[in-house]
């Protein structure tokens, strides 16, 4: 596995081996001596194409992610939500695949959200802390303070994820 640093501290990428042979392929996932973490909690998600879920953060007990798209493509954005950062305010955004066989280290303190930008698409979350339904929170996805450059102009979106409130009122909290 070879670590891509990025410009937001701690978040990082990781371009992960796929051996092949004509039986098929092997893929390496995740290794914890490259991300010295301790993931307690693991999550699957399905998505039709042109599903958008996010930007959640959870605000009392923040979750680092190591997210994997195991089928599909994806557009994929991290939030930095940590008022002490340089890059506070600012999002990442990466495309992930199945194909290409990267994924993604989010520190706790950001927002994540993602687009689906293929039919039946799988992703693998390990998250370092458990899910706080009762504090947990969402920013709008169109906030036009991110200025997010979603691909996709009508996305599918929860009704939940509807009523997700703007960056501005989030950082006023």
């Amino acid at each position: 596995m070879k670590i891509i640093k990025t410009n937001f501290k701690d978040l990082i990428i990781l371009k992960k081996k796929t051996y092949i042979d004509k039986r098929g392929y092997l893929r390496e996932v995740f290794k914890n001596n490259l991300i010295k973490k301790k993931f307690i909690f693991e999550i699957m998600s399905f998505s039709k194409k042109n599903v958008l879920r996010g930007l959640h953060f959870q605000k009392n007990r923040p979750q680092g992610k190591f997210i994997t798209v195991m089928r599909g493509k994806v557009f994929d954005v991290a939030v930095d939500l940590r008022r002490k950062s340089k890059t506070f305010g600012k999002h990442f955004s990466i495309i992930l695949s199945a194909k290409e066989n990267k994924s993604i280290y989010i520190p706790p303190g950001f927002a994540h959200g993602f687009c689906s930008l293929e039919n039946n698409t799988i992703m693998n979350y390990k998250c370092t802390n458990y899910r706080d339904k009762k504090t947990e929170s969402g920013i709008l996805w169109n906030d036009p303070t991110l200025n997010i450059k979603w691909p996709i102009k009508n996305p599918i979106i929860s009704k939940k994820d509807k009523l997700n409130l703007s960056f501005n009122s989030i950082i006023d909290k």
